[in-house]
């Protein structure tokens, strides 16, 4: 099989996988190409969120397990293909030479068993590192299963490792991938947590979930990040949309991708690393799910409507943190800004505040931005819907490294 029809078939098989973040590296090289310091790394993500500045493929979409939701599984009938080490550097290389990529995102499905197809990825990576002195930015899959020795200096040579839980709870994983044990996983995460240093993962770890392939609520899906983060230290989880690309009995029956509620926790998520938001903020027994027509903040703040509106003049860091439309940044601004002047709507757009949402929650100089009587829940809900609807693109999808 010509290379060509290698690269095709198993760029096509990694699109699934959203764990590709290039964040956090200082990886230099005094030799050799490619860095991934803050000027030698470009983050491009596409529609959806995925990032597509890395090659991201496959070492090979064969694999020994049957997991119900993969489009690899040993039951299906696909094209198959294997790279060698030598192939994937030509590629990576000639790639980043072009200015097509900034770095690498390698992983595999399972070949002959763990250790062996460890040892594939290895053989890889340190050819690029040592032999060809690649210093670009690599990111690989760790493999369930596979000795800790290996573990170890596969972490030594690349940027950022992750582990897929695949999915929320053991017993979905039971359901749909009997085959694999959320143990290993852990096991992976808890070794990288205790040996990460500045040259072992120096990106740090992450993780992926696939979102809808079974009926976990999303505050489920919540807790169970909360946990990773807190428990491993983990820089992302990734939520991942189910796409319905097998037929089983045990598979939902989708016409598409639930891609809104990926969206709608990836802001939860923000919400909890960055915002001091905590899971029963935002979901809880009686409300598990979140409301797809509205953000997670602007449904907070809607459901607590009685903590507002505030006032940016004298509240509270956390409490600006709470407002929808004030980010991180503009926070800090306001902070800063309102030691010198009394702000008013007008500095606030200037500090970057997204006042089609924020303006709702607000008062500047115990002001509202309209009517005062108009400050009521339901006016507030309509509206929000209305400013966020957008027709949603009919299809998402990876970019393709070939034409149709």
């Amino acid at each position: 099989m010509e290379l060509k029809e290698k690269l095709q078939i198993l760029a096509d098989s990694a699109k699934y996988d959203a764990s590709c973040s290039s964040s956090g590296s200082n990886r230099k090289t005094k030799e050799g190409i490619g860095n991934t310091a803050v000027s030698g790394i470009c983050h491009s993500f596409s529609s959806d969120g995925r990032c597509i500045s890395l090659l991201k493929i496959l070492m090979t979409n064969c694999c020994i397990f049957d997991c119900k939701y993969c489009l690899n599984r040993k039951s299906n009938t696909i094209r198959r293909a294997l790279f060698t080490p030598e192939e994937i550097c030509d590629i990576t290389l000639n790639f980043y030479r072009r200015n097509y990529i900034e770095g690498l995102f390698l992983s595999s499905g399972i070949l002959k068993n763990p250790d062996y197809t460890m040892e594939l990825l290895i053989d890889t990576i340190r050819l690029l590192r040592k032999k060809y002195h690649f210093g670009g930015y690599i990111h690989a899959k760790a493999i369930p299963g596979a000795s800790e020795k290996l573990l170890k200096e596969l972490g030594s040579l690349v940027d950022r490792l992750s582990a897929n839980i695949e999915l929320p709870t053991e017993n979905g994983l039971k359901l749909l991938a009997p085959n694999k044990d959320a143990s290993r996983v852990h096991k992976i995460m808890d070794y990288v947590k205790t040996n990460q240093n500045s040259k072992y993962v120096p990106a740090g770890q992450s993780t992926q979930m696939i979102i809808g392939a079974t009926k976990e609520s999303d505050l489920d899906i919540m807790e169970k990040s909360n946990h990773l983060y807190d428990t491993y230290r983990l820089k992302r989880v990734f939520y991942s949309a189910y796409i319905p690309v097998n037929k089983d009995t045990l598979l939902p029956s989708l016409e598409k991708p639930p891609l809104k509620r990926e969206n709608r926790l990836y802001q939860a998520d923000f919400l909890l690393r960055f915002y001091h938001f905590k899971v029963q903020d935002l979901l809880n027994s009686d409300n598990p799910n979140f409301n797809i027509l509205i953000d997670p903040k602007a449904d907070y703040a809607l459901r607590h409507i009685e903590e507002f509106p505030k006032e940016v003049n004298t509240s509270s860091y956390y409490d600006l943190l709470k407002v929808p439309g004030i980010g991180v940044k503009s926070a800090k601004r306001i902070l800063s800004s309102r030691r010198v002047f009394k702000l008013c709507f007008d500095d606030l757009k200037k500090m970057g505040v997204v006042l089609k949402r924020a303006k709702y929650f607000i008062t500047c100089g115990g002001k509202y931005c309209m009517d005062a009587r108009l400050f009521k829940k339901e006016f507030i809900e309509k509206n929000l819907v209305l400013e966020e609807f957008i027709p949603e693109k009919k299809e998402f999808e990876q970019l393709r490294l070939f034409n149709e």
